[in-house]
């Protein structure tokens, strides 16, 4: 049993079945609407079951909603609650410690009349339910209905707690009894009664810890179906699973894949009933009997049976046509939207059809219709796409998204990124898409001012439980790592999220512009080094790009397949040269790195080459990561350029700090190391050479010396 409440199962055995859930290893990639537009522009995707039935039922007036730990395990790894153990408890519930032990003791009675004897010390409503209760588990339904409605004749004063029980099991033990009678119809009716009391003693605040009142709507429903009752079953059904029980969910769920599995003449009488058109309909447009992708055997026949009954073809017009246009029959889909109205869907399916006839302006039109219709908080739960991904469907949002990809191709990139933008992190990866790769830095600043303030930040102890940030905060951090990758350094800071990246986008923006700034060469190589360090050790967090080819939205660890973008009927000429003018440069994973290491190559231009610093920084840029070709690149101009050093064996890996102090001195000195390395083949004539030139220069002195005695 899935279900932690016990009457659905011990006194409600409706038409139930434990509704799983799959479970998968690994993440779980938000599905992306830009990645193929063709495909989610001509994709309706399926409807859900859970809503669809859901709009069947309504609710009843004072019937309390079931919790959700009501009927389900409070948690996903949890076991099942025992349903023996919770009605236990409740029935314990209210009595004294000798009371209780009474009832646990009478409850292990097989006679009902010994029971009723037994527990004369008791109140009466108790006494007479767990008389009721012993019968009715002893197969003794006629006294068991005995017992309870003597209950239910007590004076509402005296069965506070009992009262709801003695109803519903009451109704429990009148159906066992209409199955075996050769008159079914009286207990029937019977225990359809003591459903509908049950159900109103609960209403009118009788205690009803085990939601018995809600379980009695399947009950009903179980006996309106025996009854031949076909619409006010499913009618009951929809109103239990509105409020909030999964029997309701399960029980329609088996009763449309009964219907399904119908032979075709027996389905087609039953056709007749509006209810059950509507099951199936919801049944088909929510796809439900697919499996893998795979459309089930009985699927044409549903369609056919539906299509030729007149009933509930206005009011569930919308719904019959996107059950047509999912099968390819796009002129009945159009025949039904004649009188489907104005709701949601309909626009939605106008706008598809539109799109697909290439009247891209009646489709704009008919997708701002669409989103206007749908409610905000409408939701479709949660399904995989066709490349596995995982989409939270929520109409409005889907179809503004949809609609986002239209006004990219008409070139109002801000409505688009809007559109895309107001669904949260439902299309996050499209929205981050739009914001870092097709608005300008300037249009995307003037947007998040205007439009997007800060919140709050996160604690360290929501970090250390791995809250995710509020897709505002993502935003703004976007748009700090794209104002830094542009050299906007001294604007970016105040954009990131928290003072830790705040700090380091400062310090890497400071020490750009330091190196901007500095006329030293020694001077402008440590501030492009100390830049190229921060970029290497922080660049994801300060310079990456949200999506590809960095995908900072995974803190790198992952990345996405992705299509190259080219001009199409949904891709203009406009948006493909925007992209590419944003691109990464260069255009890989980790870009970052290569920034680094071209960073940590110009502070190697401006350091002598003699120099330990030189040695030093080519030494650290190597066991940056960038690439393979670029690390050997580095290492041979060590080679080449570089002075020997002893840890030159560890090049890349074990590189000390380099030391720009002392590298101005290199300047003289490496000019000088050249003139002598050039020499000293010619040590021995140069030095004979330097003595004569010495005392050539020494004798003309004397002799000018000489010469100014004898004219004084």
């Amino acid at each position: 049993m899935l279900t932690r409440n016990w009457p659905r199962h011990l006194l409600c055995l409706s038409l139930s079945l434990p509704l799983g859930s799959a479970l998968a290893c690994g993440p779980d990639f938000p599905a992306r609407l830009l990645d193929n537009r063709g495909q989610t522009m001509s994709e309706l995707p399926a409807g859900n079951f859970n809503f669809e039935i859901n709009r069947l039922g309504k609710s009843i007036a004072g019937l309390k909603n079931l919790t959700p730990d009501a009927d389900s395990p409070g948690t996903l790894y949890a076991e099942p609650s025992d349903p023996a153990e919770q009605r236990d408890k409740a029935e314990m519930s209210g009595l004294s410690g000798p009371q209780q032990a009474l009832v646990r003791s009478l409850r292990g009675l097989s006679d009902a009349r010994e029971a009723f004897a037994q527990g004369s010390n008791l109140p009466a409503e108790i006494r007479l339910y767990v008389a009721g209760a012993v019968a009715f588990n002893a197969g003794n339904q006629q006294l068991a209905v005995e017992y309870f409605r003597q209950l239910l004749a007590l004076p509402a004063e005296q069965r506070p707690l009992r009262s709801t029980w003695a109803a519903y099991s009451a109704g429990r033990a009148l159906y066992a009894m209409s199955a075996e009678a050769n008159d079914r119809l009286e207990p029937l009716e019977e225990a359809i009664a003591a459903f509908r009391q049950a159900r109103q003693l609960s209403i009118d605040g009788f205690s009803d810890p085990l939601g018995l009142g809600v379980a009695s709507l399947g009950e009903e429903a179980r006996a309106e179906r025996f009854a031949g009752g076909w619409d006010r079953a499913i009618e009951l059904y929809a109103a239990q699973s509105v409020h909030g029980s999964m029997v309701g969910y399960t029980s329609l769920k088996q009763l449309a894949n009964e219907l399904a599995e119908m032979p075709e003449p027996e389905l087609a009488q039953l056709m007749r009933h509006e209810g059950v058109q509507k099951l199936l309909t919801a049944y088909l447009v929510s796809r439900l009997g697919w499996s893998y992708g795979e459309e089930p055997p009985s699927e044409k026949k549903l369609v056919k049976l539906l299509q030729n009954s007149t009933r509930g073809s206005l009011d569930n017009a919308d719904r019959l046509a996107a059950m047509n246009y999912r099968q390819g029959d796009y002129a009945s889909a159009k025949g039904f939207l004649e009188h489907a109205g104005d709701s949601g869907l309909a626009w939605w399916l106008r706008a598809k059809l539109a799109v697909r006839d290439g009247d891209k302006n009646a489709a704009a039109a008919a997708y701002a219709k669409a989103a206007q219709a749908f409610p905000q908080g409408e939701s479709w739960g949660e399904r995989r796409t066709t490349d596995w991904a995982l989409e939270s469907l929520q109409p409005k949002c889907r179809v503004e998204g949809e609609s986002a990809i239209l006004a990219l191709q008409r070139g109002e990139y801000l409505q688009a990124f809007d559109q895309l933008y107001r669904s949260q992190s439902i299309y996050w990866f499209d929205a981050a898409t739009v914001a870092e790769r097709v608005l300008t830095v300037d249009e995307l600043k003037h947007y998040v001012d205007t439009q997007v303030p800060a919140p709050p930040a996160l604690s360290q102890q929501d970090r250390d439980n791995y809250v995710p940030l509020a897709v505002a905060a993502s935003l703004r951090n976007l748009l700090g790592r794209r104002l830094l990758r542009e050299g906007h350094y001294e604007d970016a800071v105040g954009y990131f999220d928290n003072p830790d990246l705040q700090n380091k986008a400062r310090l890497y923006g400071q020490q750009r512009l330091k190196a901007d700034s500095a006329w030293w060469p020694t001077k402008r190589a440590s501030a492009l080094y100390n830049a190229a360090w921060t970029a290497r050790e922080w660049g994801m967090d300060i310079l990456g790009y949200e999506m590809a080819p960095d995908y900072a939205t995974f803190g790198g660890n992952y990345s996405l397949e992705t299509t190259e973008l080219k001009v199409g009927p949904l891709v203009a000429e406009a948006e493909v040269q925007r992209q590419k003018a944003s691109q990464a440069q260069p255009d890989q994973r980790y870009h970052y790195r290569f920034v680094a290491t071209a960073l940590a190559s110009r502070a190697a231009d401006n350091l002598p080459h003699t120099s330990q610093a030189f040695a030093a920084v080519l030494c650290n840029a190597a066991g940056f990561n960038s690439s393979m070709a670029e690390q050997s690149a580095i290492y041979q101009r060590y080679v080449k350029e570089g002075p020997y050093m002893p840890w030159g064996g560890y090049f890349g890996q074990q590189c000390p700090y380099p030391d720009f102090e002392n590298a101005d001195k290199r300047y003289v000195t490496q000019v000088t190391d050249s003139v002598r390395s050039t020499l000293r083949p010619y040590k021995w004539p140069v030095q004979i050479g330097a003595i004569v030139l010495i005392t050539g220069v020494a004798l003309l002195l004397i002799t000018r010396r000489q010469r100014k005695a004898r004219k004084a």
